[in-house]
């Protein structure tokens, strides 16, 4: 496809570890925008409005580089409330993965392994938006992902056999924890 699998943008820092992350970005199609919740914070959300005008999707890890571990930071908020672009929350469960010894416990599906995955509905902030509504929307946002994981979580203890496919362009799965905009409004 051109400009990628869907026109996905994924925010990933320029540290070790994000270039790293870049290079397997890159390996299954997408694009990485370089940036970070702790570093060049600003820079990175200016990036990603420029490509979500541009029509693109993007992509956000949800606990940024340092955590704490699936707790939103509030970039994603501020981002669909300046572009207008609704976001959505999802989370993949791994069958049997490698689990890396890091601070976020990074998973890596072995070969031939399954993965569950569960979207949430979409949320969207106004762009009148206040403060205390940024808040509201954010606590949204960590609840519809704590909902998707738990189900994840319940399902791939079942031992579900449903198979789906991950080329309809509307669910990626890079990353096990992602905030997503669609293009779609």
């Amino acid at each position: 496809m051109r400009g990628g699998i869907c026109r996905f943008r994924v925010m990933s820092s320029d540290s070790f570890d994000g270039e790293y992350t870049g290079r397997i970005i890159r390996k299954f199609g997408f694009v990485k925008v370089r940036g970070s919740s702790s570093k060049g914070a600003v820079r990175a959300l200016l990036g990603m409005r420029r490509v979500i005008e541009e029509g693109a999707t993007v992509a956000f890890t949800i606990d940024g580089p340092r955590g704490p571990r699936y707790v939103a930071k509030p970039g994603p908020v501020v981002l669909a409330r300046a572009t207008g672009a609704p976001m959505v929350a999802f989370h993949i469960a791994l069958e049997n993965p490698w689990v890396l010894n890091t601070w976020d416990k990074s998973m890596v599906p072995k070969p031939f392994s399954r993965a569950l995955l569960r979207v949430s509905r979409m949320i969207n902030v106004p762009e009148d938006s206040g403060d205390v509504e940024r808040e509201q929307y954010h606590a949204e946002l960590q609840a519809a992902l704590e909902r998707v994981s738990r189900v994840c979580f319940s399902k791939r203890a079942e031992g579900g056999r449903r198979r789906v496919s991950f080329h309809s362009c509307q669910i990626e799965w890079l990353q096990s924890e992602t905030w997503v905009f669609p293009t779609s409004r």
